[in-house]
């Protein structure tokens, strides 16, 4: 799974030029201009890291980065600013920032400081964390794509994986919709909700006693889904 990126910065050249040159390095990226608009974004979206202007418009990025930390304490955010007095500094990692580089910048720098903070982020992908998961007599292999099921040898397809992957990361918490789309699915085409619907249908098959009262894995009307496990 690769990287994904949100960067803030009103400048349009610095802008799209971080955007390009983190694009050549293999990373997702979105760029916005505007505080108001970061914090939309990063609602809506799935990112692992944030490159935070400390200037814009309306809103500067302190208050963007308070604002983030109210829901988000993993998501590694690095300011990158022209402000250098040292009370900013101060002020940027108080808020809830993990780094502060000024401006100008080096590029080889600043990425190498991305890289860091990816490495020590809690924000590790789902498939890192394990290679196998046991619940009711259910055992799912996460390198052979193998599960053995209550109801049976099951052979895992790419997405049912991802998709296992996701819910088991995040057991007992909605998932909505539009992460899994953007984690299972990618970004470019979107399955429609009755899809993600037959991926828990098939679940429910694979792996629970009764389908149709299902213990394990539940739609959410209108929010999400949900792999419960206690």
């Amino acid at each position: 799974m690769n990287y994904r990126i949100l960067i803030v910065e009103d400048e349009d050249h610095i802008r799209e030029n971080l955007k390009l040159n983190l694009e050549l390095e293999a990373y997702e990226v979105v760029a916005v201009a505007d505080g108001a608009k970061a914090i939309k974004a990063f609602k809506e979206q799935r990112f692992d890291l944030v490159i935070l202007d400390v200037m814009l418009p309306e809103m500067d990025g302190f208050d963007v980065c308070e604002q983030i930390r109210l829901d988000d304490r993993e998501t590694p955010i690095l300011f990158l600013t022209a402000k250098d007095a040292s009370i900013d500094k101060i002020k940027g990692l108080k808020t809830g920032g993990d780094d502060y580089m000024t401006k100008p910048f080096n590029l080889e720098e600043l990425l190498l400081r991305i890289i860091n903070l990816l490495k020590r982020s809690s924000k590790v992908p789902a498939e890192d964390k394990f290679h196998a998961y046991e619940f009711g007599g259910n055992t799912i292999n996460f390198v052979t794509y193998e599960a053995k099921g209550i109801n049976g040898d099951v052979k895992l397809t790419n997405k049912e994986l991802k998709l296992l992957k996701l819910l088991i990361d995040r057991k007992n918490e909605v998932v909505s919709r539009t992460l899994i789309l953007q984690t299972v699915w990618g970004y470019d085409v979107y399955p429609s909700t009755r899809t993600i619907d037959n991926f828990i249908l098939a679940f429910r098959k694979y792996f629970e006693k009764d389908p149709k009262n299902p213990t394990y894995f539940h739609a959410i009307r209108g929010v999400g889904y949900k792999f419960a496990d206690k």
